[in-house]
């Protein structure tokens, strides 16, 4: 009986043991229907519902799941088994292929039944089938209402039986995870055995996500700040503490640890004003601050009761997370907290002691997300460490008890809400947040006449990340008197007056439906696409992106001047004069008949001869596929072949597949490493130079005689350290 009824809605606030966050559940069973439900294998009258209760007679086998499709959840239920019984949780099972094959099952089992006594630990109640077993044995006698929940949060799989967690797996842990389908139903297996469920709640935490990042999303730019004691030295912070670093394989710093752990009794930064460093990042037109509680040192920024190495017994003596928080929450800024779960300096981290360090851990983490009222975003960085190093399961459910609408990162070992790839631009991604972390100068920590990034380079940065579909937090670091460098404020004032100008194009946006390449990048919004452009194609006035199915119905420049955007199915021209193009980045608004957001990302090609040609090379860095030599030909600029740290020679080919005439190079490279380069074809079994340069940096145009080749070589022979590359691209020559 599947009579169609209004479904309850019940929002809650999971606090305790259970405690995830706050979520919104939609009750399954409605009287005498599951009326969003439906028999997925087997027959229909091996399940009827009745006062609430869904039975399972066992006839035949199959399964019944839910007409909706979850990514990341919650699942709760009761149930009540059959002597011998056995059944299942389907999580996330597609429409195609064996549920328990290409989904993940959660174990309903009597295990202590005769039948069953040869079952593997694997295959125990409660347990992730074949995937992860239960710790132990929490269910109730046969005949007996068992309590199940089932939390799937991206990689990481919690289940908890009558209270108790007994099984706890993550991706990194148990690979297997990461085979299976990452959506699909939620349901219930029939294996031809009797029982009942009762009380099936589901919360949907991929809606959830999206509600608590909506600001987060639409913000794309935020401030990171870096600070602490070290700044008297001009050292990084963290990894400039000479001793050995616990838990982290690598040398040690240049300061002493005697030396570096003491510079906090030298430590008065009276120039420090909260409302300016606030004030600061609104005039760089950023939407949020993340500050360093506490970084791998272990040096507290706030006034923590649980150590004395802390802020407010230096000569400072004022808590500066607490002046901080309350400067942005006066202003309206959401503010975030930076804190290292490693901790060099506390005597029990990665020690047979390490619980007490996690205890500690743990308590300064409620300390403040408890004393210094809304708390925005927590911001992790484990250096890899795992969900147990961390204890990370409780650590997150006390998190979202105490702040229910806090935005969690990536680097406590769960994969949390959002990825943050660090000194780098992030890949485009569109399906799952991201937000790449980078510094306005080299070193995290003030330096004194550190390099810092041109505005070309902040701009371009910030825009490339918002294409990519990610955020861009930008850091700096205070000087030791508690004021951010000028330098670093003209520059980021810079950045905030050309938001104040074309900051539509940032703000609220999404990237794509262009992907971002050489050429620059692009962002949507409702009806209109924002086409920016970095490198017009090396000849002519026109950049051709791929054909759109709405039709264009204007354009105009942003940026001033005329473009023309001509339409066909071959795809969108867009000519521009060169007088009126910006050297910064050239906007094109186009409007279209319907939403942006319908088009699907396209990779824009840019008539590479080298595109996704087999390449191959000399050195890979840690021989990692990320980083192999067809990185450089794959028409992305967010990926890129790199060598190993220490390489002051190396060479990157690319097959072309047959002979090809070419007159022009372009070649990107990343930090600016090499030298001395050359350009190689192969002529019988000898390879001949053809053009050869010094630096490259960004986007480096090689005009050369034409040259007719199959093969064709990048060989650098000079470069301060291991070379690394975006795009090796190839063209014919000009006409």
């Amino acid at each position: 009986m599947f009579r169609e009824w209004s479904v309850m809605m019940a929002c809650a606030v999971l606090v305790g043991p259970q405690a995830v966050r706050a979520v919104e559940f939609k009750d399954q069973i409605a009287g005498d229907a599951i009326p969003d439900w439906e028999i997925k294998e087997g027959p229909a009258d091996a399940w009827s519902v009745t006062d609430g209760v869904l039975h399972c007679s066992g006839k035949a086998g199959g399964w019944i799941g839910t007409k909706k499709t979850y990514t990341d959840f919650i699942i709760e239920l009761e149930y009540k088994l059959t002597p011998g019984g056995n059944s299942g949780v389907y999580l996330r099972a597609p429409k195609e292929g064996r549920p328990y094959e290409v989904a993940m099952e959660a174990q309903i089992l009597d295990d202590k039944a005769e039948k069953h006594r040869d079952i593997k630990p694997g295959q125990h109640c409660a347990s992730l089938y074949m995937i992860c077993p239960a710790s132990e044995d929490a269910s109730k006698p046969v005949g007996q209402w068992n309590t199940m929940r089932v939390m799937g949060d991206a990689d990481h799989i919690v289940i908890t039986l009558n209270g108790k967690t007994v099984a706890d797996a993550e991706g990194r842990a148990c690979p297997e995870i990461l085979k299976r389908s990452r959506a699909g139903a939620l349901g219930l297996q029939n294996h031809s055995s009797e029982l009942w469920f009762r009380n099936i709640r589901i919360a949907d935490l991929a809606e959830d996500r999206a509600r608590r990042m909506k600001w987060w999303q639409e913000a794309r730019f935020g401030m990171f700040i870096h600070w602490g004691p070290v700044s008297l030295k001009g050292t990084e912070i963290g990894w400039s503490r000479g001793e050995e670093r616990s838990g982290h394989e690598g040398g040690k710093g240049p300061i002493p640890a005697e030396v570096y752990d003491n510079l906090y009794k030298e430590f008065n930064p009276t120039k420090f004003n909260a409302r300016q460093w606030v004030q600061i990042a609104r005039d760089a037109g950023m939407k949020y601050m993340v500050f360093t509680t506490k970084h791998h040192d272990g040096f507290c920024e706030f006034d923590s009761k649980l150590t004395d190495y802390k802020i407010t017994h230096s000569p400072f003596k004022r808590d500066v997370v607490a002046e901080l928080t309350a400067a942005c929450h006066e202003a309206g800024m959401p503010i975030g907290f930076y804190y290292s779960p490693p901790d060099w300096h506390h005597p029990d981290y990665r020690t047979e002691n390490h619980a007490r360090y996690i205890e500690y851990m743990h308590g300064q983490i409620r300390e403040l997300l408890s004393n210094y009222g809304k708390i925005a975003i927590m911001w992790f960085d484990g250096l890899g460490g795992t969900a147990r190093d961390w204890n990370s399961t409780p650590l997150f459910e006390m998190i979202r008890a105490l702040q229910p609408d806090i935005v969690i990162n990536n680097r406590a070992g769960l994969a949390a809400d959002h990825d943050t790839p660090e000194q780098q631009i992030g890949k485009f991604q569109n399906h799952r947040p991201w937000e790449s972390c980078i510094t306005i100068c080299r070193q995290w920590a003030w330096k004194p006449d550190d390099e810092m990034k041109s505005f070309k380079d902040c701009i371009r940065t910030l825009v490339r990340c918002t294409g990519g579909d990610g955020n861009l937090l930008f850091n700096v670091g205070p000087m030791p008197t508690g004021e951010i460098e000028p330098r670093q404020v003209e520059r980021l004032k810079e950045m905030g007056q050309w938001l104040g100008q074309y900051g539509e194009s940032i703000y609220g946006t999404r990237g794509g439906p262009f992907k971002p390449g050489s050429w620059g990048a692009s962002t949507h919004k409702g009806d209109r696409i924002y086409v920016h452009v970095f490198n017009w194609p090396p000849d002519g006035q026109s950049l051709t992106l791929p054909p759109i199915g709405s039709k264009v119905l204007g354009a105009a420049v942003l940026t001033g001047g005329t473009a023309e955007v001509k339409q066909s199915s071959e795809g969108l021209v867009i000519t521009m004069p060169a007088s009126e193009r910006q050297e910064v980045d050239t906007i094109i608004a186009i409007d279209l008949d319907g939403p942006a957001a319908e088009i699907a990302p396209l990779a824009t090609r840019i008539g590479s001869l080298a595109a996704h040609k087999k390449a191959t090379a000399s050195n890979v860095f840690q021989k990692s596929w990320l980083h192999g030599p067809e990185m450089a030909f794959d028409d992305d600029e967010s990926t890129r072949w790199a060598t190993d740290a220490g390489t002051k020679q190396a060479w990157l080919e690319v097959d072309l597949g047959e002979p090809a005439t070419i007159g022009r190079a372009v070649i990107s490279e990343a930090f600016n490493r090499v030298r001395a380069f050359e350009l190689q074809c192969e002529d019988g079994r000898q390879w001949r130079t053809f053009a050869s340069g010094t630096t490259i940096g960004e986007n480096k145009l090689i005009v050369f005689d034409p040259v007719t080749a199959r093969r064709v070589r990048l060989n650098i022979t000079e470069a301060t350290d291991g070379p690394t590359i975006w795009e090796f691209q190839l063209f014919a020559p000009s006409k």
